[in-house]
């Protein structure tokens, strides 16, 4: 895909809340359609930054792996990079107040687009998950049991995603972003985080490709009106 204002997405965040987590798309596959991106593994296993067409995974442990084509997820984001900056960052910014200055800057809270940002961080905190083995629980009984890391002084790059309210369940509504560390010391979904310098870019889309699960039989089979898929949401966003 060399469309740059085009999302792609595989499978739906709501999927994850009943604990569908197994993985039905490779990496090699899912890297067809962008270089750039975020998502997390077969069984829930840890969580997938995508810079530069390589694929890392922040495993449960915290540990930062290099991973193979035959990767596969249930749920990612991906597009083709083409960033453009959008501020520098001189001022401390919390997680609070990077995300309104994003928004009061491209008034894009219709429309999905993707974030990138590097530079000093007083601190960041992730967290990420160790696989799930069958029958899988739920996703907040996931995030009930997560691991949390908390590093200070530290330099690396957030990347994610803005998706509109109106989607929230199909996608996180309001910002996806993910963390790593350019010494690969650390990273994970972002919890909580301080940026104290370096620069904020963006990238707008008109165009979502959603792809779902459809040859999984138990994504076909379940029945989502049982499932609260806001309040999961929220307890585990």
């Amino acid at each position: 895909m060399n469309n740059v204002d085009s999302l792609y997405q595989y499978g739906t965040l709501a999927l994850l809340v009943p604990g569908l987590f197994e993985g039905n798309l490779s990496l090699t596959d899912l890297l067809s359609h962008g270089d750039t991106g975020i998502g997390t593994g077969d069984g829930l296993d840890g969580e997938l930054i995508i810079l530069d067409g390589i694929a890392y995974q922040v495993d449960g442990d915290g540990n930062i792996n290099e991973v193979k084509d035959d990767f596969t997820v249930p749920f990612a984001n991906v597009h083709q990079g083409a960033f453009k900056p959008l501020t520098d960052v001189d001022a401390s910014l919390n997680a609070a107040a990077f995300e309104k200055k994003v928004l009061d800057a491209t008034k894009w809270e219709n429309t999905f687009f993707s974030v990138k940002a590097h530079g000093k961080f007083k601190f960041a905190q992730t967290r990420s998950i160790n696989k799930q083995p069958k029958p899988y629980p739920g996703l907040v009984e996931c995030a009930n049991n997560q691991s949390v890391f908390k590093k200070e002084d530290v330099e690396g790059t957030i990347i994610g995603y803005y998706s509109p309210q109106i989607f929230n369940g199909a996608a996180v509504g309001g910002f996806h972003l993910h963390f790593l560390a350019d010494d690969h010391s650390m990273g994970g979904h972002v919890m909580d985080f301080e940026m104290q310098s370096g620069n904020i870019a963006v990238q707008r889309f008109s165009k979502l490709e959603q792809e779902l699960p459809v040859n999984n039989q138990d994504y076909m089979d379940h029945d989502f009106s049982k499932d609260d898929i806001q309040k999961a949401i929220g307890e585990a966003e």
